[in-house]
């Protein structure tokens, strides 16, 4: 094997069944690399969101005593941002929130899995030294960050 990029219409990419000879198979096979680096932006965008989104959830008030009374509530609505934060939350009980944690945590888990587990795929790809597998795989980053970095600053 070639350790040098070449421009060859036949490779093998991850397993052998993905065996490419042939201009039609190589630009079959760019366009699905393409779409998995794509796909592998999304996926570290949307991790980030969802972490970015889990923290800016209000906490819980577990009990009313720590509500400020009317009194209190002049000063601390002079000096709070809004009065959206003065108003009094449903409390939840303290098992939906661990649930809830325990569930975001296993999601953000697999995700993770997932993100890593792609990574290492595409490397694998551009270790193949084709270089229209390596353009796929950069016109895929871009597009993909192109398309779901602005997702990120809107919550």
């Amino acid at each position: 094997m070639s350790m040098t990029f070449g421009v060859s219409s036949s490779v093998t990419l991850l397993f052998d069944f993905w065996d490419v000879h042939g201009p039609a198979g190589m630009v079959l096979s760019v366009f699905v690399v393409l779409l998995l680096t794509v796909f592998y932006e999304v996926l570290k965008v949307w991790r980030v969101w969802l972490g970015r989104s889990s923290k800016l959830a209000p906490p819980h008030c577990p009990d009313a005593a720590s509500l400020p009374s009317h009194s209190d509530s002049i000063s601390v609505l002079e000096s709070s941002p809004s009065e959206s934060s003065l108003t009094p939350m449903a409390s939840h009980p303290p098992v939906s929130n661990t649930r809830s944690s325990w569930l975001l945590h296993c999601i953000q888990t697999v995700l993770h899995m997932l993100q890593v587990s792609l990574g290492y795929m595409l490397m694998l790809c551009v270790m193949s030294y084709n270089t229209w597998i390596f353009l796929g795989v950069i016109v895929g980053s871009v597009l993909g960050y192109f398309i779901s970095f602005p997702l990120l600053g809107q919550n």
